[in-house]
């Protein structure tokens, strides 16, 4: 169970496996930008933006989410971007 109202969903490798493998969910993979940097903003950007269970690879993010799999392609990956522009409309609509 998540604790919190927002965020935190991000799996990690033996989650992630159960839930292709047992559990059988779709999934989503977005590839990131060939000159994508990771950088703790962009995990903490992550944790509160995407609101579905999410896997980070070194290559890509898999989400299994349809509406946030189409959001991230828009962005054509780059989790930066769409990170600056979620926190951007946030703070417009407060």
């Amino acid at each position: 169970k998540n604790t919190r109202k927002e965020g935190g969903l991000r799996l990690t490798e033996d989650g992630f496996q159960f839930i292709t493998e047992e559990l059988q969910l779709q999934t989503y993979s977005i590839p990131y930008p060939k000159d994508f940097e990771f950088t703790t903003q962009v995990i903490i950007w992550m944790d509160n933006f995407i609101n579905c269970p999410y896997h980070l690879d070194h290559k890509k993010i898999i989400v299994t989410n349809e509406k946030k799999a189409l959001e991230l392609h828009l962005f054509s990956g780059d989790i930066k971007k769409y990170g600056i522009s979620k926190a951007l409309s946030r703070q417009k609509n407060s």
